[in-house]
Order: structure tokens, then sequence, then C-alpha cells
């Protein structure tokens, strides 16, 4: 199966061997979501989710987790921490990132702690049930006056009950909006329509999912990943910063809804399941903006960006002269980006153990320059090389990783810029982080590049596993 209809610069995917499935498990009763929230959208200060916007954002990502964004396979994660190099090198600094998840806020938190993933600006979470705010997910409580029309939970519970081909899943995904089974596909197609009779005779307007072979969710008619969407897109109209393109990403029956939010580009990474496969022939399969992607998870992700030409589509990660990277680059946060990269890769011994990178380092941090440490001991930057000098290789042959989250840059003088970022670094179990300030100077030198590191200040972060100080060199 091609993409029918799409340009030659969006075909980036040619899939055979799709199953076709014996009955619909998602809903397409109409080509396109009306999203119909009538006094819900505009009733929330939309600062909470745009305040460090001046303008017209660039890019809204809007990413399921499980299979999209993570990739579980993947121990090290790789994939994953080449989306997050891009992101704050390129992104994080003009656009908006959102994760929509069918997780529970509580197992969505528990994921947040196991896998290196960036802070975003909202997560919708339970599928499209619940949504929160920037890093310490502020809730919105104004969705819940949407969704509650047409809803009684206590219903839906009671007719669900007649049907023992229905396994409740855990009590953290029981929410008030979702009610969760777990289902054998061979029964799902029969079920899902007794349900829809059963609950429709009471009057109660819902919508049923059925996504990755097993999971059954019953919502209000109004909620869904794709209505809560609408209604984020909404929240930032009313502030007139429009994200000037939405890229929505997902592998399975939940996501499918993205997909059909008008105006969208959208990519179904190459390990998405049948379901999502038959939906996509069936309604979107002549719709250049939504493509099959040749990769997997949050490669996949990366490919679509360059596919539609939503900006910077290669991965600081993925260049290995990172020096040449550098050189001429007037962005901070490329900077940033590059030097923990460098720092990762000496430490994992994968540079040349050369004086040439040491001396390079010199150059870049002043010779009076001072790392103020998590603890608040003072570490000349001469100190602090020369311990980063004699650890060559001490990470070689381990699952040792660093990266950035939240980085912003605010010029402070006509040559100076203030840096901070959360810096994390995993090694093995164990995880450790600190909110990292840095002084830069944006003067022009032929030999240390376009910044030099003026000063440094470090702090731990609440929610780092271990604050070991001896391990964290920079």
């Amino acid at each position: 199966m091609y993409i029918r209809g799409a340009s030659r610069r969006n075909s980036c995917r040619c899939i055979s061997g799709v199953l076709p499935l014996p009955w619909k498990m998602i809903e397409t009763n109409v080509p396109f979501l009306k999203f119909e929230m009538k006094g819900c959208a505009r009733t929330m200060d939309p600062s909470i989710l745009l305040d460090r916007f001046d303008g017209v954002a660039r890019l809204m990502v809007v990413s399921d987790l499980d299979y999209t964004m993570v990739e579980h396979d993947d121990s090290e994660n790789l994939s994953l921490l080449r989306f997050n190099a891009l992101w704050e090198a390129y992104y994080r600094d003009n656009s908006l990132l959102v994760y929509s998840t069918g997780r529970s806020t509580t197992i969505y938190k528990e994921l947040r702690d196991e896998k290196p993933l960036l802070t975003p600006d909202a997560v919708v979470m339970s599928v499209g049930t619940e949504i929160a705010y920037g890093e310490s997910m502020v809730g919105d409580s104004e969705l819940a006056g949407c969704l509650s029309r047409g809803w009684d939970r206590d219903l839906v519970l009671e007719e669900a009950s007649r049907f023992p081909e229905l396994t409740p899943q855990s009590e953290t995904e029981q929410r008030p909006f979702k009610v969760s089974f777990f289902i054998d596909k061979d029964k799902a197609g029969r079920v899902i329509e007794d349900l829809y009779q059963a609950l429709g005779k009471h009057g109660l307007d819902v919508k049923i999912i059925y996504s990755s072979g097993i999971a059954l969710d019953i919502l209000p008619r109004g909620a869904g990943k794709g209505q809560a969407l609408g209604y984020l897109q909404k929240k930032v109209e009313s502030d007139l910063i429009i994200p000037l393109r939405t890229l929505v990403c997902g592998d399975s029956g939940n996501d499918a809804e993205l997909f059909t939010v008008p105006g969208v580009f959208g990519v179904m990474v190459s390990n998405a399941q049948e379901e999502l496969l038959q939906w996509y022939t069936e309604n979107a399969s002549s719709n250049p903006q939504i493509i099959l992607a040749r990769k997997r998870c949050a490669a996949g992700i990366i490919e679509a960006i360059g596919c539609f030409g939503l900006g910077p589509s290669v991965s600081p990660r993925d260049i290995r002269d990172l020096e040449e990277l550098k050189a001429g680059s007037s962005n901070p946060g490329v900077e940033i980006v590059m030097f923990y990269l460098l720092y990762e890769r000496w430490l994992r011994g994968e540079v040349e153990e050369s004086d040439q990178f040491i001396s390079k380092l010199r150059l870049v941090f002043t010779s009076d320059g001072v790392l103020v440490r998590a603890s608040g001991a003072e570490l000349p930057f001469s100190r602090a090389i020369d311990m980063l000098a004699k650890s060559y290789g001490d990470k070689q042959g381990g699952k040792f990783r660093v990266w950035v989250d939240k980085l912003s840059a605010a010029q402070t003088g006509s040559d100076t810029w203030l840096v901070k970022f959360n810096k994390w670094e995993m090694s093995g179990e164990k995880r450790q982080g600190s909110e990292t300030k840095v002084l830069l100077s944006s003067r022009r030198d032929e030999i240390a590049g376009e910044f030099s590191w003026l000063h440094m200040h470090q702090t731990w972060l609440d929610n780092s596993l271990t604050n070991d100080e001896n391990d964290l060199l920079f």
C-alpha cells in the first residue's frame, strides 16, 4: 500500500501486508471531529500554557507516549534521546510539546521517572479526559464541565458489569470520565456493538475506543485525544498565539482521533498497531498530510518533521563531528546541547583522547570562570577541566547518557546570555539531575567558537534519584 496523493517530499513510507480486520475498532462516523465545547476552552488563562512566548509558536508536536515517543524495547532510549537533543537545541524556545497518552496521572508519572522524557508544555492523559500544564502539572479544572454532559459513570459501570468478556483494568486507570477494561480481540467487535446499544437505551452519550488489540475504554462523547487537542487549540487561539503548524504522532487505535483534527500534519510510526493501519487505509490514505513513517517511535517523529519541512530534522546526536555543527552557530541552545553531547562521548570513550580536545575546552571556559556545584562548593573551571581530562572513558561500556531539559536563554547584555536548563545524567539505574544556570559570552573567537562560558551554577533537582557530586563533573 502506497500513500496515495502524497507529494514526493511527503512520500515517506511504503508499507505492505496490512492485515484486514473483521470489524471497525475505531469510530469513523464523521470525516473530521467537531469541537463543540461552548464556554469551556476560553475560561482558563492560557498563559499557563504559553507564558514563554512573545509571538506565534513555530510548531506544536502532539505525541502519544508508549511505543510512539517512548520505545520500550530500546534499553538505552537512544531514539528518545535523539528527539530530546533536537527539541532542546532548536524548538524548546519557540514551539509547544504536548504528550497525549492513555495513561492516568499515576502511571504517567511512573513513566516520567523511568524514561528520559522531556518536560512537556501540556500532557493530555486518560485518553483525552484529563489535561495538565507544565512541570508542576497544573490541572485543567474546566475540562470536567465540558465532559459531564450526557455522562453517568455509575450507570456505565453497571451496564459494563453485564459483560463477562470485560476484565477491569487496574484502579489507577479507572478515572472520573474513563472506564477501562481488557478484552480479547476476537470478542471485542460484538461486545462494543452490544455496549453501545445497552448504554444508548439509558440516553448516555458515550464513545468506546479499542486499541492495542486488548484495551477498551468507555468515555463521554466529548472526550478523546482529538477532542482534547481541539480544546487546547482553542486555548491557544484565545491568547492570539496560534501554532503555525501542528504535528500529531501515534501508533494505536486511541490515537486515531488526532489524525482527524482539521489541518494537522500526522505521522503513524512504523511500528503502528494494525487497528490504526486499518483506520489509515479506510480514512486517510489519500491525505498527503498524514504519513506512515519508515522508522519506529521517536525516530519516526523526527522523520516526519523532515518530510513535512517543519524545521530542523537532524538531531545533534546524529552528528559525529559536533565541532562542525557548533562552528558559526549563534544559538545558545545548540551550544549547551553540543557541549553535553561531547561530555557524554568523552566519558564513554567515544571520541579520541587528545590534548587538543582539553585545550579547546580551556579556551571555551574562561580562565577566571567558576563552577558552583550543587553542594555550594566553588570549583574553578580550570580544576573542573582537569578532573574531566582524567575521567576519559570512565563510563565506557556502561549505560551512561546525558540530556538537557527545559532549556531557555535570555540575552542579558549586548554579548551575554543567561541560559537555564535541567541537566540529567543516567548511569545504569542511577539517575541524577541538577538545575543549571550558565552565563555565556557571544563574542566570537576563531579558535574557541561562538561562545565563551563565563560562569556555571548548579542546584540539585527535587526529583533527582541520587545526589552524588563526585559523579557530576559539569
